[in-house]
This record gives structure tokens, sequence and C-alpha cells, in this order.
């Protein structure tokens, strides 16, 4: 059941299909994924394309993703289609813009900020940030499965961005709000109160005030949330507006794809309504910091951050990194995700979780990969004895289970499934060593048939 506060409001939504959103919410909504082009490069086929991003699919209903080897490689990420329209607005917004600086803000679980980091194109970095401890771990490790290495992950309270003077060309803010668009799950219902609603838009204000001062003048900021209440999404941008001076940006959208122009006070975004999307509820609008004086960009210290020759020979037969960006911080070799002067001051200025792509770690000489390693694009393929797992075998290594050692060869392995890595593994004869993350490994009982997704 709706709150009857809800259902009263959106009648008075002139652009809302009040009858029709009702009933769109009380039918289960669909899965959607999209693929990561870096490590699927093949024809996608059996699936119908999202209308806005060319790597997006509807699933014809509800899946587990957790059984399928290819989601914990990296190959896709399950999001919400109406998310995906994220890509699509920063691709036209950013047009003809090179080496960006991108924050997403409130970046976990990973949706956007994978989304991101895979259209970033040159020497462009994207922070990707979450405040809470747990939730950024999670983030941290779907942006090593992604496996770009063009992603830091940082853990901060937005405040900690203004000291960034001017830092970043865009930024990116899915703020946290009062969820109606997630309203087919009861338990967003039961949070939903028009008390909470009120609460939720103070806060995204405040949030968007405090990380204003980083984004550089003529800089974008794309505002997101995925509610329909006005108050937390045109009532906000026009607010924003009014205490900024920024400017309404529009794109171009695609034929039929059912997305609603929200216009107010002057500003424009775009809602995304079940019952008109195959996706869930959905707001986002982009605006343009105003032209004016910059304060000098700072790029922290040269040489606070050094790049290490005997790094780049221990790992310049292992992957393709560009030699000023590899460090050493104790026995461990990192290839930064960003040049070593601008990591220098984003490391001073805030807590860095992931720097980077991790090489390995150093044992009496003898490197040991890290599973960043596998997961990266970049690694050198044939460098290491590689295995093939079948997919019970597979399941077994993302379990942290025994694999076979008669079939795989000995020492160092990449370990893979359908051709993409997995992981390392160590054979050293009685026994396979795994190196893939105990915190990661799966606990839950899985089904007795599963049908991949690709």
């Amino acid at each position: 059941m709706l709150p009857e506060e809800f259902l009263k409001r959106i009648i008075g939504q002139s652009y809302l299909d009040a009858d029709g959103l009702a009933e769109a919410l009380g039918c289960p909504a669909e899965a959607s994924f999209r693929v990561n082009p870096h490590k699927w490069p093949h024809t996608v086929t059996g699936y119908e394309r999202v209308e806005w991003e060319p790597h997006g699919y509807h699933l014809p209903g509800r899946t587990l993703f957790t059984p399928d080897p290819l989601f914990h490689a990296g190959v896709y990420y399950p999001q919400e289609s109406s998310g995906m329209f994220t890509g699509e607005l920063f691709r036209q917004v950013t047009a003809g813009m090179n080496d960006m600086r991108v924050l997403d803000l409130c970046g976990a679980p990973g949706g956007k900020a994978t989304h991101l980091s895979a259209l970033l194109t040159g020497d462009s970095l994207l922070v990707a940030n979450e405040v809470i401890g747990a939730r950024a771990a999670v983030l941290a490790e779907n942006i090593t499965k992604w496996g770009l290495g063009n992603t830091i992950v940082t853990q901060n309270d937005p405040s900690r961005f203004a000291s960034l003077s001017g830092f970043f060309d865009v930024i990116v803010a899915d703020v946290p709000c009062s969820g109606e668009g997630m309203f087919r799950s009861p338990g967003a219902v039961r949070e939903w109160s028009p008390s909470n609603t009120a609460l939720c838009s103070d806060r995204q204000r405040r949030i968007v005030m405090q990380v204003w001062p980083a984004l550089k003048p003529g800089g974008i900021f794309i505002y997101s949330t995925c509610t329909f209440n006005p108050a937390e999404n045109e009532e906000n941008i026009s607010w924003i507006s009014e205490n900024t001076g920024a400017e309404s940006l529009t794109v171009n959208l695609p034929e039929g794809g059912g997305i609603t122009v929200v216009s107010h006070g002057g500003m424009q975004g775009y809602g995304f309504y079940p019952g008109k999307v195959r996706g869930e509820g959905f707001f986002i609008a982009a605006l343009r910091k105003p032209e004016g004086t910059a304060s000098e960009r700072r790029d922290g210290r040269r040489g606070a951050v050094k790049p290490s020759d005997p790094a780049f020979r221990r790992a310049e037969p292992l992957a393709d990194f560009d030699r000023s960006r590899l460090v050493t911080a104790g026995n461990r070799i990192i290839a930064l995700a960003t040049e070593p002067h601008i990591f220098s001051l984003l490391s001073e200025r805030l807590m860095v979780i992931k720097s980077g792509t991790m090489i390995g770690e150093l044992k009496n000489d003898d490197l040991v990969p890290a599973h960043d390693l596998a997961m990266s694009v970049r690694q050198r393929r044939g460098v290491w004895p590689e295995y093939s797992l079948s997919y019970g075998e597979a399941v077994s290594f993302l379990r942290l289970e025994k694999l076979p050692v008669a079939m795989m060869p000995a020492g160092r392995v990449l370990v893979t499934y359908r051709g993409v890595p997995l992981g390392f593994v160590n054979n050293v004869g009685t026994r396979v060593n795994s190196g893939y993350p105990q915190s990661w490994r799966i606990r839950m009982e899985l089904p007795h048939e599963f049908s991949e997704i690709l």
C-alpha cells in the first residue's frame, strides 16, 4: 500500500500520470545490467538494449548475479536502467572535454562510478567517494573488479572537498533521498514520511553547498535522486541556481524513451517514472557553475610522492602502466590512478582507501601478484601460466574452496573463466593457495540450476 500523503501529492504534480504511476509501482521491477566493453568485447544477444545506454540491457525478469563468475570478474554490473541515463547525460554535457577531473560524491555501491570510469578518456581521473566505511569498501571492491585503473576511492564527508578549491571539472552527486522511486520495495514505503522528505531536501542542499567550492568556474554539476518529490528535485535545482548563479544545461533525449522534461523556475531536469519507462523512479539535472575569477588550481607538492624506477622495472613486464605513476608503499608496488603530484594533494586532504591498481607485494625479492592486477585490463596476458576453470571450479575458487592440483601448472597461475581472468593462485604441488580476497568470498547457498547472463 502506498502512503496516502504520497498519493495526494502526486495528483498535484501535473507532469505525472498519478494513476499510471501508482499502478506501475504495484508491479514487479525489471532488472538490467551494463557490460564492461573493456572486458567483454563480444556482441550481446538475446536482450533488449536500454534506450539510452549502448552497453545496457534489460533482463526479462529478476535474477541472481552472485552465482555468475563473470559478474565477479567485472564483465558486467547489475545497474538499474533509469540510473544508466547518468552516463548519457555525462556524455553529452562533457562532449569535447578531455583530461577531466571528475568526482562521484556519493559513489557506493558503484553503479555510476563504474559507468563514469568507463566513459573517461585520456588522462582523466575519477574520484569515487563514499562517507560510510562499509559502503566505501564495497565501492572499492566494485572499482577493482571493473579494472580500468583510472579511479581513486575515498571515504569522506562532503565538507572535506571544500578544501580542493576549483579542483574538479565535473561533480556527480546522486544525493541521499526519500526513495520514492524505489516504492516497489516494501521497505522503502515503510521508511517514507512527509517529515523525512523535508529532511532529505534540506540535507541535499547542504551537501551541494558543501562540495560546490570544489567545482571549477564553468564546471558541470550533475544532480540526481531516486525520488519523485519536487522539493528534492526541481525545487532544489532552482534553489541551487538562485544561491550560486548556476545555469541549467539541456540534453537531447532518445525518441520513445518515455523520459519526462521537468521545468521549474527557469531550470530543467529529467524525470523517469515507472509506467512511462522500463525502470525505477529517477530524476537528474545538469547545471553549469558561473565563470569567474578562478583561484589557482593546486596540484600538490611535486616530489611528495615519487615514481620508483625499481617499481617500474618489476611492474613493466606485468602490466601496461605509465612509468611516472608506478610507486612503492612499503613492499607494495602501486600504479596510481593519476600523476603523483595530483595524488599527493588528494591524499593530504582526503582519506584515500584505494589509490589505483596494486601490482603486487615483494616478499624476499619475489613479487606476489595482487588481485588488483588480475582484475586490471592493463595486465599483460601471457606473462603467467593460465588455467581455464570450469563453471564448478570457478564457483569453488570464488568460495575459497579446494581446486584440483593435478591438472594445473605449477607455481603462480592466472585462473580464468570463459577467457576472462578471475584471479591468481599458487600451485605448490600438494595444494593450491588462492589469491582471492577473503572478504569477497561467496558465502550464500547457490541454486542448483543457474542460467548465465552472457
